[in-house]
């Protein structure tokens, strides 16, 4: 109780100082409680330094309403320091105050380390960079910068940290919840010329290659060595390797060689002081302490850069065999399922579906796709892959799972790819998918893990509530439980989102599954983490985060909620503002107590 006390008074000390050294930012922030006018004397509602408030009324005389994860949120008068994404559903994004802006000083120096031509201020560039592959996301940062290694790169974060200068790392920059551009003015940082393949060793399958390197690159390099990229992605032609681990993506073959907790051996990484973490082993065991490499996968450049990684890579097999099914109803896929993790076992190297509405989006926006099952329209399409050594043994097992599949009333038509043509004609129709969404109009997009029976379900649910309001997509990786729903719509519409979020979420949350299975938090989930992880395990990443980046300018307002990151939470004599976070309900009548008000540790 007494704490609770304390924490009101000193949010009130804060809030009326007039020497303390956080005054500056006071006087230049609007504190907006989670209810209305708490202070009549000031002509906003919130407080403002026009009017200095007795702590008794502040503990008092209001009513609060606190339902909501935060009591007091930040919002800057300054309209160049707040940003909305997506539509009014989407929460308001501060900017933090306590980072500091670029100057000529800055340029000067980056220019003296990095070279002109490394220092990327050209408007066109720049605002490619700034935009999401999507067009969803849009920041405003005036210069990039393109270190070629990474000592280059740490002498970047070394003075960005000692400048409080933000950065945001940028691979290709094909992410999807807005974790790889600027939300406000952050420094890009492009490792597009840090793209070296360093060594493979052709005994353990072992490749070491610096984080720009483009992931098809990688896979045409294994192919004439014999290997292949256990990790394969519709962006491949785009994507680099270091945003592929630091956002863990999943892709079209996780079914068979797992995420990439379990195929990256060692990784090197750059802290926002500069300094250089070598994790860049090459053993498949090392047991000796912690593994902190896992903290960097997964981790969306908010714990530090990544600059080399090491990768297990699986040698290239030379039976490839694909098939594509139709089926008549989601049972039908999920009993497909079953069956070919029974039948076809360690040769099953990918289990793909979509439904009805995906396959007509490809068929009527992708130039020159055909549909392999022209006979009829089905409600259902699945994706087979097999990977082995032994053609023909492994075409023997596949067409014999495909007659049972048949004969059993699982598939009710199905094509088998007799060349390298046809087999790519058929990845073209799954890959092609997020394309062909984009040209359709607008489009919100979820990642979600789900329980494989109830995946469906969830997709159902949405095109109901929407009914003739939009068009609701479904596919994805049947064979690791992953499904991308996507709704689209001719324009982006606040009716529409609205039925759908939190709607999405709680659905999710309540079916014990996850909001984000490889796209990444990013910006657009960072606020709904809670729907996936319990609020210990949330602050102990918080905690993780102030470790290793105490200033909180490596990729800022991603991931972590802004409640919980560095620079919302901090001590008094360091501090701005206080910030409390969930809050579980509190109601402040006529009596000076306050009762139930959990605050984070400051």
């Amino acid at each position: 109780m007494e704490n609770h006390k304390l924490a009101a008074a000193i949010a009130y000390r804060l809030l009326n100082q007039t020497k303390h050294s956080s005054k500056k930012i006071i006087h230049q922030r609007l504190l907006i409680p989670n209810f209305s006018q708490l202070n009549p004397l000031s002509s906003t509602s919130g407080f403002t330094r026009h009017a200095s408030v007795p702590l008794k009324r502040f503990l008092a005389s209001y009513r609060w309403d606190l339902q909501k994860s935060s009591l007091i949120r930040m919002q800057n008068i300054s309209a160049i320091h707040h940003r909305k994404f997506g539509s009014v559903a989407s929460a308001v994004v501060q900017r933090n105050p306590n980072f500091s802006t670029i100057n000529n000083d800055d340029l000067i120096y980056f220019e003296k380390i990095l070279g002109a031509k490394k220092v990327i201020q050209d408007h066109e560039e720049l605002e490619t960079a700034n935009t999401d592959w999507m067009h969803k996301y849009k920041g405003s940062s005036k210069l990039m910068l393109q270190p070629e290694n990474t000592t280059e790169l740490s002498q970047i974060l070394e003075y960005c940290n000692s400048r409080r200068l933000a950065v945001v790392p940028q691979g290709g920059n094909t992410g999807l919840v807005g974790g790889s551009v600027p939300v406000f003015d952050e420094v890009i940082i492009s490792t597009r010329r840090m793209n070296n393949i360093i060594s493979f060793d052709q005994v353990s399958g072992v490749l070491v290659c610096e984080a720009g390197c483009i992931l098809e690159n990688l896979i045409s390099f294994l192919d004439k060595k014999g290997f292949i990229m256990p990790l394969d992605l519709g962006a491949k032609g785009s994507c680099q390797i270091g945003g592929n681990i630091s956002t863990n993506a999943g892709g079209l073959r996780l079914v068979r060689y797992g995420s990439l907790h379990g195929t990256v051996l060692g990784l090197e990484a750059v802290l926002a002081n500069g300094s250089v973490i070598d994790m860049l082993g090459t053993l498949r065991k090392d047991n000796t302490g912690y593994d902190l490499k896992h903290l960097f996968i997964g981790s969306e450049g908010s714990l530090g850069i990544i600059t080399k990684v090491s990768i297990l890579t699986p040698p290239k097999l030379s039976s490839v065999n694909i098939a594509f099914l139709a089926c008549q109803d989601y049972i039908s896929c999920q009993k497909l399922l079953f069956q070919a993790k029974r039948r076809l076992g360690e040769i099953l190297s990918a289990f793909e579906f979509l439904d009805s509405q995906a396959m007509n989006l490809v068929l009527h926006h992708l130039d020159g796709v055909r549909n392999p099952l022209p006979s009829s329209i089905y409600n259902f399409y699945v994706l087979i892959e097999t990977t082995g050594s032994n053609e023909s043994n492994d075409k023997a097992t596949l067409e014999a799972f495909l007659l049972h599949a048949m004969e059993s009333g699982l598939v009710s038509d199905g094509a088998l790819a007799q060349d390298f043509s046809q087999a790519s004609s058929f990845w073209h129709i799954r890959e092609g998918i997020p394309e062909a969404l984009m040209k359709a109009g607008a489009v919100y997009k979820y990642d979600l893990s789900l329980p494989v029976e109830k995946m469906y379900d969830l997709v159902e649910e949405i095109r109901t509530r929407l009914g003739s309001a939009a068009n609701v997509v479904g596919y994805g990786h049947l064979g690791d439980g992953n499904l991308h729903l996507n709704v689209s719509a001719p324009q982006y519409d606040d009716a529409i989102l609205s039925q759908i979020e939190p709607f999405v979420y709680e659905w999710t949350s309540r079916h014990r599954g996850s909001i984000s299975a490889e796209h990444g938090l990013g910006l657009m989930k960072a606020e709904k983490i809670y729907y996936s992880k319990s609020s210990e395990t949330v602050q102990l990443m918080a905690s993780i985060k102030k470790l290793l980046d105490p200033n909180g300018i490596l990729n800022p307002y991603k991931v972590i909620p802004s409640s919980l990151s560095s620079s919302s939470i901090e001590a008094y004599d360091k501090v701005s503002l206080l910030i409390f976070s969930n809050v579980q309900d509190v109601h402040m009548k006529s009596q000076p107590t306050i009762c139930k008000l959990p605050w984070s540790t400051f």
